[in-house]
């Protein structure tokens, strides 16, 4: 069971208004980088509280594209946030991330070993979409080190209509410039284009040498408190996962919400 996760963990559409407005004015914490086997993996820290915590974004993502309400929002007394650039994303590159049908496993890995370098034992994972699943097969891999575990926009395994929606985003052009622009400004138009389709391909051949499965014999392993939730207007995850997630993690708790995470 988790405590407060409600005000403390979620994006910062439901956090603190003046937590937010104080912060934003504030300068943007200094990045840092550490090298973590093939990879310089770009960070950022904050806080000095004694709960420490990873935030992992998700596909493609940054921990300014995505983490930036998450780095701004939280108790820095009460909690030490480190934040990260993904193997192969953002910052932590080169090399540019070769997609593989063992990605997740291999970001999970260096996501442990990351936390190590730091210095850090023991800490919760958040994750979002890419991010949760990483932080599920972390937390499934590596229960020693991991205190609790809040995920968002989560899936352990790839539906067939799930499937149809990202082969329909392939092409970067179906993208809302919203969405669009923060990633071609990380990564240029062409690296953009480029990884996108190849996450969108990796996709489908777990999809079809997995039969969808991603990390769905790893969820009776997550021992720690997880709370699970997931957007009511996610266009790319259904809503049968958050249940699914929550049937097959022992002791979770689950909330949906009405804002977009996607």
């Amino acid at each position: 069971m988790l405590l407060k996760v409600k005000t403390l963990f979620l994006p910062m559409a439901i956090a603190s208004k003046n937590a937010i407005r104080a912060l934003s004015t504030a300068a943007l914490p200094k990045e840092e980088k550490i090298k973590i086997n093939d990879w310089v993996i770009n960070y950022v820290k904050v806080g000095n509280g004694a709960h420490h915590a990873m935030f992992l974004p998700g596909a493609l993502g940054t921990i300014w594209t995505e983490g930036k309400p998450q780095v701004e929002g939280f108790d820095r007394e009460k909690f030490t946030l480190v934040a990260w650039d993904p193997p192969g994303y953002g910052k932590s590159r080169p090399p540019d991330k070769i997609f593989t049908t063992d990605f997740y496993e291999k970001d999970a890995e260096t996501a442990y070993e990351f936390m190590k370098a730091l210095n850090i034992p023991k800490y919760s994972l958040l994750g979002f979409s890419d991010g949760a699943i990483t932080s599920m097969i972390h937390a499934a891999k590596y229960p020693e080190a991991v205190n609790k575990l809040v995920i968002w926009g989560a899936n352990s395994f790839i539906l067939p209509n799930e499937l149809a929606m990202f082969k329909k985003i392939r092409d970067i052009n179906s993208w809302s410039k919203r969405m669009r622009d923060p990633l071609i400004k990380v990564y240029g138009e062409e690296r953009f284009a480029a990884y996108n389709a190849s996450w969108v391909d990796i996709m489908e051949e777990i999809y079809n040498t997995n039969n969808g499965n991603i990390c769905n014999e790893l969820l009776k392993d997550i021992k720690c408190p997880t709370f699970i939730l997931y957007g009511q207007k996610d266009p790319l995850v259904d809503s049968v996962h958050a249940s699914h997630l929550h049937t097959h993690i022992s002791g979770s708790r689950q909330t949906s919400h009405s804002f977009e995470v996607c």
